[in-house]
């Protein structure tokens, strides 16, 4: 385990903070009028998820938050990133909002500020209302203008004291894993349908921020986070080489061209022409979705080595959109973590470099997820020792402070996750917090990440030359 007397100091200013997401922490699902999301719906599909859990009761932050909040301040971090349940303001996803559920978001702001901590809000973190969903969901463009008529109601509710607004987080997944591999909700294996989602997520994402803007308080900051991973082929044939082509489209082009770039992926017609048209698209839509940023965020676990693989289907026409004849295949020398991801911190750098290099005057970038899970249990005397955990965070913010030591516009970093929570298709077997929920008793314990990540915050501020190796 790395040294913490050699933790990398970090530029004055730099935000640390922790990151979690309404579905996965808040439980309290039909309380208050909140009404039902595709997670919802999806966690009580029969083997959808790992156990037959849900998200139901959760970390019960909703009753909990304030506990949650004073282990936040004891942390010492600056701001907290959360996401706001969209059915909780919306049961169906659209007409007036639920006045309990914006209540519950105003409590948790005040009791942020008080404190000492930034709101750091995101709209959506995959949890779009079912009635939505019955009627097209992402594949219908006009869930974008939902989207956009929900972001305002949130932003006029709390823009006077929120700074920090994040439109969507990972429309990757909610795209691709939603619609194509059908691994999260809502649970479809399609082609030209998820690419439409895609689409239509960027175009509500232009949409929701233009409708912000116009009502803007004065002083917020508004973003979108995309998960994003280094793309590199296991060999030089040009077999592989082709398919890490198409792979990076896959991952990374066909959000980050839109977005940063104003422009489609000039590869996305080789790895999808012969399953869509396109037909979803409308003039205009570029230049929404490319509106200015003001900070983008990015979310890294792993970095992706890609090797050509079979297509799942021989004919074009019915291959859903994650049939791009490529596969992850890391080197054997890396490490894996639980969830069966290889852990290359210098990933993180080399992922933060190529962006700098390949969108000329990038907008400061939040890492606004960052973490490893494990299996984590306390010992005889109650505690929690996950040194893996430590050694993950600590040389992935060495590399981190390198990239932007090299020039890359890195402004803040927020840990996955401050609590242990339901992670989605594994449910609650894999723990990504720096603190350790028992699910059945509600009780917090700190892990000695915990403590880890609070000395290396603090150290982080400290004038110290000797902290900088």
């Amino acid at each position: 385990m790395t040294g913490e007397s050699t933790f990398p100091a970090f530029p004055e200013g730099f935000r640390w903070g922790v990151a979690t997401s309404a579905y996965q922490i808040e439980g309290a699902v039909n309380t208050d009028g909140r009404g039902a999301s595709i997670w919802d719906v999806f966690s009580h599909r029969p083997g959808a998820v790992d156990n037959g859990d849900t998200g139901d009761v959760a970390c019960d932050h909703y009753h909990r938050y304030r506990e949650d909040i004073a282990l936040m301040r004891e942390l010492g971090i600056d701001s907290y990133r959360f996401s706001v349940a969209w059915p909780r303001v919306q049961p169906d996803g659209s007409g007036p909002a639920n006045s309990a559920g914006l209540d519950f978001y105003s409590r948790l702001v005040d009791e942020l500020l008080a404190a000492g901590i930034e709101p750091c809000l995101t709209l959506y973190h995959w949890d779009l209302p079912q009635r939505l969903e019955d009627s097209g969901g992402w594949r219908d463009r006009d869930t974008a203008s939902r989207f956009a008529d929900y972001a305002a109601i949130v932003h006029e509710s709390l823009g006077d004291r929120v700074r920090l607004w994040t439109t969507l987080n990972e429309p990757f997944c909610s795209a691709f894993l939603g619609y194509a591999e059908g691994r999260h909700a809502p649970g479809a294996r399609e082609g030209h349908g998820a690419l439409a989602a895609a689409h239509h997520l960027l175009v509500g994402h232009g949409a929701a921020t233009a409708a912000m803007r116009a009502q803007r308080h004065g002083g917020e900051s508004f973003g979108i986070t995309l998960n994003m991973n280094p793309v590199t082929p296991v060999s030089e044939s040009p077999e592989d080489v082709a398919a890490a082509r198409r792979y990076e489209c896959y991952q990374n082009l066909a959000f980050s061209d839109p977005v940063l770039g104003g422009t489609y992926p000039d590869v996305e017609r080789v790895v999808w022409g012969e399953i869509t048209d396109f037909s979803f698209r409308r003039d205009g839509d570029l230049e929404l979705i490319g509106t200015d940023l003001d900070f983008l965020g990015v979310n890294n676990y792993f970095p992706g080595y890609v090797r050509a693989a079979p297509y799942e289907s021989v004919d074009p026409k019915p291959r859903t959109a994650d049939d791009i004849g490529a596969e992850l295949d890391p080197p054997e020398s890396l490490g894996r973590t639980t969830m069966d991801w290889p852990v290359e911190a210098a990933g993180l750098s080399r992922l933060l470099r190529w962006l700098d290099e390949r969108y000329p005057g990038l907008p400061p970038i939040y890492i606004t997820e960052n973490g490893t899970s494990g299996f984590d249990a306390p010992d005889g005397d109650g505690r929690i020792h996950d040194g893996y955990r430590i050694d993950y965070l600590d040389s992935h913010l060495r590399e981190l402070r390198d990239a932007i030591r090299a020039g890359v516009p890195v402004h803040g970093y927020y840990c996955w996750s401050l609590l242990d929570n339901f992670e989605w298709a594994e449910g609650y077997k894999q723990r990504f917090g720096l603190v350790y929920v028992d699910y059945e008793s509600q009780r917090r314990i700190r892990k000695d990440s915990f403590d880890w990540y609070r000395r290396a915050v603090a150290r982080s501020r400290e004038p110290d030359d000797s902290l900088i190796v």
